[in-house]
């Protein structure tokens, strides 16, 4: 039975949302997934699984891969990939583990026929919705486990994306997901402004745009040196001690993403999935665990880092003080 049948939804019935009842911002941040997702050959390649694989498995299930079974691998359940893109992560996340169990993915772009067309390719069932995240025709209480890899801080409000979510799960039920960070104070004034630079750009020409960012990023990497910061920055977020040089530049000036593995466009996919969205909030991780708190989600896993904030969060019972 697919996961729209096991939740009682004719999907023939449900359109998708009208561009009109979005944000400006939001509307830029569809169309932007939408393009990046249909340029499969900046995210298909082995390198690029295996590099999102195994930080994946490091994030969600602290590199014990057990864990997935223990989520996945009893009775069959329901699994809603809230923002799915092309089904990217939950493929190198969730594995073999799609095939038993019944996988809806939703995202506002119309990425997702991407995405199921990959799902026929690769022989994983799956339903797929396009939908704006926080409207979704899914009864309350209805999901064992929602997954949300990069997506709600691309909403109009995480917080409310967090809260609204929560409501679709069982009460026991899991939600992963992962935001971003808040950055060192001039990587977030640059990134900010590349953005608001990009803004009037077609996506093909933001896309481009990015391309010199992309190069500057490999020079770096390439160049394979350290830098020694004598002592704390405090003014700039920036720590002492020993930096590669591309990293340094990385999380305390600019992002541009290098992997000596990754070709030239599919470290451009990165970039451009950062700079290009006008929705991408960055978060504390005391916010999270706030956002978290208010939605009645008691988080059982907390994977903190430069880049973002991984949680895995479980349903408390609503008539059981937290």
């Amino acid at each position: 039975m697919s996961a729209l049948k096991k939740l009682g939804i004719n999907s023939s019935k449900i359109k998708a949302n009208e561009n009109e009842n979005l944000s400006e911002a939001q509307k830029q941040t569809q169309e932007s997934f939408g393009f990046k997702w249909h340029k499969r050959d900046t995210y298909n390649s082995d390198a690029v699984k295996s590099k999102a694989k195994s930080w994946l498995l490091e994030r969600y299930c602290d590199n014990q891969p057990e864990k997935l079974n223990e989520w996945l691998g009893d009775e069959e359940k329901i699994v809603l990939d809230a923002g799915c893109g092309a089904g990217f992560s939950a493929e190198l996340l969730f594995g073999e583990y799609l095939k038993n169990n019944h996988y809806l993915g939703v995202d506002i772009s119309d990425s997702v026929y991407t995405a199921a067309k990959r799902f026929q390719e690769i022989g994983y069932p799956g339903d797929f919705l396009q939908r704006d995240l926080t409207d979704l025709p899914i009864p309350n209480e209805s999901v064992d486990i929602i997954f949300s890899e990069g997506v709600l801080h691309h909403t109009d409000s995480t917080e409310n994306s967090i809260q609204y979510l929560a409501t679709k799960l069982k009460t026991g039920g899991r939600f992963l997901f992962y935001v971003y960070a808040k950055k060192a104070v001039i990587r977030e004034f640059t990134d900010d402004y590349i953005r608001e630079r990009l803004k009037n750009l077609s996506n093909e020409e933001a896309w481009q745009m990015l391309k010199p960012i992309t190069q500057l990023g490999i020079t770096l990497g390439n160049l394979n040196i350290e830098i020694d910061v004598p002592e704390d920055i405090s003014l700039l977020g920036i720590p002492k001690g020993k930096h590669n040089l591309q990293r340094f530049f990385y999380w305390y000036i600019c992002k541009m993403f290098y992997r000596p593995e990754f070709s030239l466009e599919e470290m451009n996919h990165i970039n451009f999935d950062w700079f290009r969205p006008l929705n991408c909030h960055r978060h504390t991780k005391e916010e999270i665990m706030k956002f978290c708190h208010n939605a009645n989600l008691e988080i059982e896993h907390l994977n903190v880092q430069e880049s973002g904030i991984t949680v895995v969060a479980r349903k408390a019972n609503p008539n059981i003080s937290q």
